[in-house]
């Protein structure tokens, strides 16, 4: 028997800190969302791991490199089931700084600035577990 877990697609984030902040990506398209804020991420591939597709996601909208870490909340269901949203913590390795390859905009929050831009709906529980875990770090 299928679980309703199993049946469904993982979806990774990267909730990349850096100096006491996270980065906030805005979204470009589709219209609906264009302007709200995620985490950088995507779907998880076919025999790829959660950690690693994070890494690759961050690669390719990003251009950096991070290495994975710790889960940050818990699994987020996204549209009617069909897939998780699983954020994992993340910092920058290397030199590079993050740009905007796929997104209209990038913004460092602190935690006390996460209520600034307007989030995801799927990003929702997450960035409340970031601020615990931002004041609880810094």
């Amino acid at each position: 028997m299928y679980t309703e877990q199993a049946r469904s697609k993982v979806v990774v984030g990267a909730a990349i800190l850096s100096g006491g902040r996270v980065l906030a990506c805005a979204r470009s398209a589709p219209p609906e969302v264009a302007g709200r804020f995620e985490f950088p991420g995507g779907k998880v591939e076919p025999g790829e791991s959660e950690t690693d597709a994070v890494a690759r996601e961050c690669a390719e909208e990003l251009g950096i490199t991070v290495r994975a870490g710790a889960r940050l909340g818990g699994d987020v269901p996204l549209g009617n089931g069909w897939a998780v949203l699983r954020v994992y913590l993340a910092e920058l390795i290397g030199d590079a700084q993050p740009r905007a390859l796929e997104h209209r905009e990038l913004r460092w929050l602190a935690a006390d600035e996460l209520d600034s831009v307007p989030w995801l709906p799927a990003d929702v529980p997450i960035v409340a577990a970031l601020r615990n875990h931002l004041r609880d770090h810094s």
